[in-house]
């Protein structure tokens, strides 16, 4: 089991980032999956989920509306699009599947106000 995140980057407050999950190993499109963040300091903090087959979505309340998850089952790629970033979603990015049995390396995300 791979995954994989790019992605990250700095950027201003008002700004967007396009986060990428190539994932290997394992047969994508049975599996739902997560984006997890962690802050310096902060425990890691879950900030959505997609179901396998893409048809529901969940996120946490303070990304509601400006963060879009979404996947493709075809290129085992889930994508996490982030507009309106605040300084407050600066953090460690991570993609794991269900249950968080697997977790892929992280891509920083770093928004200046």
């Amino acid at each position: 089991v791979q995954l994989v995140e790019s992605g990250g980057g700095m950027v201003q407050a008002g700004g967007s980032l396009r986060l990428s999950c190539a994932v290997s190993g394992f047969t994508f499109s049975n599996v739902s999956m997560n984006w997890v963040r962690q802050a310096p300091g902060k425990a890691p903090e879950w900030v959505s989920f997609i179901r396998s087959e893409g048809s529901s979505t969940y996120y946490l309340d303070s990304v509601k509306g400006r963060f879009t998850i979404s996947r493709d089952n075809a290129k085992n790629m889930l994508y996490l699009q982030m507009d309106n970033l605040k300084y407050e979603d600066t953090a460690l990015y991570y993609c794991a599947t269900q249950g968080f049995a697997a977790w892929g390396q992280g891509t920083q995300v770093t928004v200046s106000s």
